[in-house]
């Protein structure tokens, strides 16, 4: 389908969202609107009918236009980040896989979320389960379609997240990423090495092969890691420790890696030469920034959608420069405030060819990529009609 045959179907989306947004979620604190929406995708992911109104929509919703950005193929330019579709948390490696025996849905949305939005990225999963962190763990800003969390990377585990998605190998979605991040309070680099591995290892011999990796090294809304600065060392050994084992399979699945906001332009510039050394193929810019949280301004919350946005933005900006002047093949997947069309113009105006959102899933709902990209297409051809009939 055409932008110009879809318009109608958003055209009564958008006003039908901004009205439940309105009367609904809007009245419901984020904490309680996002663990209903997590009940929720536990209950679709075992409706095959939801499955399949879930398709529906989205080729309704949202026509194919190929994109190749970081080595992937892509259907649309957006990629829903990882955050949402990462399971739920357990104390231990034990109780994660006792929950998988009984049966238990331990990633909700897995099947439901990926069917309605396209391209999905898994995770972040950690080599151990992690429980996160206690007490009230999300908060909307609405005056700037921000977002902020402190979740502490709530996760059931590489092993069990593996298992439980090689089960379900064959109901898998077509294009979808495995984000797998740094166990945030580890600073040993070689158990850092070894657990990166481990993780991969598990989804790699559950057959679960997805279209891209990415590496989380940047994890601030953790009590016991609250920044998620990168160090070179670190960061080269790491990438090239985890490019090389997807080497010895003879996987063609491209690495990606994620960032932090607020670093030098000498940090982005330095990242870029160890992206361009080792074989990354694209660098998602950013993860959220750590700010303090609304509850108390002693702990540390990851602030994302617009208050985001101008951070990410000058972060794209160095990573640009830096690959520019290396003249290495890197692609920027562009991830902060991305909220409307115009947002997601001026990353493209830095070369940026996909991109990650989140808060808008929260502002504009389910089909938020779809009106995004009708935006971006309606700018774009508003754009060359001025400038046919300025040349005219």
């Amino acid at each position: 389908m055409s932008w110009q045959s879809t318009r109608h179907v958003l055209w009564l989306y958008r006003h039908t969202y901004t009205a439940l947004y309105g009367l609904l979620i809007s009245r419901m604190s984020a904490q309680r609107a996002h663990e209903a929406m997590i009940a929720c995708l536990r209950v679709l992911d075992r409706a095959p009918l939801a499955h399949r109104l879930s398709r529906t929509t989205r080729k309704a919703a949202t026509p194919i236009q190929r994109i190749e950005a970081g080595g992937v193929s892509l259907s649309q330019a957006l990629v829903l980040a990882a955050g949402l579709v990462k399971g739920d948390g357990f104390r231990s490696e034990d109780d994660a896989l006792r929950a998988l025996k009984s049966a238990r849905n331990i990633v909700p949305g897995w099947r439901v979320v990926p069917a309605l939005l396209g391209p999905v990225e898994f995770g972040s999963f950690t080599r151990f389960p992690r429980m996160g962190n206690d007490g009230t763990v999300m908060w909307r800003r609405e005056n700037s379609h921000s977002t902020q969390n402190r979740v502490g990377l709530k996760n059931p585990g590489a092993r069990a997240a593996a298992k439980f998605l090689g089960m379900r190998k064959a109901q898998l979605p077509d294009e979808f990423g495995i984000n797998i991040a740094v166990s945030p309070g580890v600073h040993d680099i070689n158990q850092q090495e070894r657990e990166v591995i481990e993780s991969l290892e598990f989804f790699l011999n559950e057959g679960v092969l997805p279209a891209w990796f990415t590496l989380n090294l940047s994890c601030p809304n953790t009590e016991d890691d609250p920044l998620g600065h990168q160090l070179e060392a670190e960061t080269r050994r790491l990438c090239g420790a985890f490019i090389k084992r997807l080497e010895q399979g003879s996987l063609s699945i491209p690495l990606w890696v994620k960032i932090s906001p607020g670093l030098a332009a000498e940090q982005y510039a330095a990242l870029v030469r160890i992206f361009a050394d080792v074989g990354v193929k694209a660098v998602v810019a950013t993860n959220t920034l750590p700010a303090p949280s609304p509850a108390d301004p002693g702990q540390i919350a990851g602030l994302g959608g617009g208050g985001l946005f101008d951070a990410t933005l000058e972060a794209v900006k160095h990573l640009r420069a830096g690959i520019i002047r290396s003249n290495a093949a890197i692609d920027i997947v562009a991830c902060g405030g991305i909220l409307d069309g115009a947002s997601f113009q001026a990353y493209r105006n830095l070369g940026v060819k996909a991109a990650q959102y989140w808060s808008a899933l929260v502002y504009r709902g389910p089909l938020a990529a779809a009106l995004i990209e009708s935006e971006l297409a309606a700018y774009e051809y508003e754009y060359e009609a001025v400038h046919s009939e300025s040349l005219a």
